[in-house]
């Protein structure tokens, strides 16, 4: 296991820790402030959400654009983005970096898509991997790579406000059907030390004569709220789970400069707590007890370790996704 942060920063550290420990302090404040009010709000949402009308598509199909693991042949980046394509139309499912490191504009080109293929975009939240790079991020405004075409007023379904030029920008304030007969679940919240009070938005599919598929940008919510309202959506069975999970237990993707970001950011815990083995089989248990046929996970902010622990004790069939590569389910 890798530590958060190189023993070389800590002298650094000790130096300035008479100016750091009062902004952790006060951050920390500020965290389970927002523990509480995401419990509160993530539980009004469940109780309050009832059935929508989920159409049944004939079959599904994804696409991966950016990955943290591809084909041959394709550039990888520690962010996503799906395209997703069914019988009804297609949406793609974040940006990554966007135009920041040039995968999205590569691979996109490679796959031969524009967005001539793409009916809308679903931003999952509004962090730098999945909305378009670290000045998207600062901004919180969705960007694409130019070369991938004009919008030209497609819709954009955010799950809080932010500009997305081009584009149409909706707020998905509670769980609905979206495009291609993809639905969101709606945003659902966690408290991040450093990123703050966070929405994210989850989606659903139901497959004629299969069941539901779940599809998750980092799963920051947890797994265990996200299926808890899909459970209130609809009452078909799970039949795969595809994205992330957020697991980054023995080291982050994207170190810099000895620093393990994702061990340190969007954990839900605070900085000096990690996630552990103990996380992953809680959430593996809570995967098999609904009992999916397929499981596909993201690598971009999970280490190989837990991916290694899912795919050896999950009783569905499980994959890592691939940059390059296509699902049909």
């Amino acid at each position: 296991m890798k530590k958060k942060i190189s023993p070389f920063w800590w002298p650094i550290l000790l130096f300035f820790s008479p100016i750091i420990l009062p902004v952790l302090l006060r951050k920390n404040l500020k965290f389970q402030k927002n523990r509480i009010r995401a419990s509160s709000m993530n539980k009004e949402r469940i109780e309050s959400a009832k059935p929508i009308p989920l159409p049944e598509v004939d079959h599904l199909e994804l696409m991966v654009l950016v990955e943290e693991k591809a084909e041959n042949g394709y550039r990888v980046e520690p962010g996503i983005s799906y395209l997703l394509q069914t019988d009804s139309g297609a949406m793609l499912y974040d940006v990554g970096f966007g135009p920041e490191r040039g995968t999205l504009e590569y691979n996109a080109s490679k796959k031969g898509i524009t967005f001539q293929n793409i009916d809308a975009l679903t931003i999952s939240h509004l962090h730098p991997d999945h909305m378009g790079g670290l000045q998207a991020c600062r901004k919180k405004q969705v960007r694409i790579p130019d070369s991938i075409g004009n919008p030209a007023g497609k819709p954009c379904y955010l799950p809080a406000i932010a500009k997305a030029e081009r584009f149409t920008p909706t707020i998905v304030t509670e769980p609905r059907v979206l495009t291609g007969g993809i639905a969101s679940m709606g945003p659902l919240a966690r408290s991040l030390f450093f990123f703050g009070y966070t929405e994210e938005q989850a989606l659903l599919v139901n497959i004629k004569n299969k069941g539901l598929v779940v599809i998750t940008g980092c799963g920051h919510p947890t797994l265990p709220v996200i299926l808890e309202m899909a459970a209130r959506l609809s009452s078909e069975p799970i039949y795969a789970i595809i994205g992330g999970l957020h697991f980054p237990i023995t080291q982050s993707r994207g170190e810099i400069m000895g620093i393990q970001p994702q061990m340190i950011l969007g954990t839900g815990l605070q900085p000096w707590k990690s996630l552990g083995e103990e996380d992953v089989i809680e959430t593996i248990d809570t995967i098999n007890h609904v009992a999916p046929r397929f499981v596909y996970l993201s690598a971009h902010d999970s280490c190989d370790h837990a991916l290694h622990m899912f795919q050896e004790k999950l009783t569905a069939k499980t994959e890592i996704l691939l940059a390059g590569a296509s699902y049909r389910l």
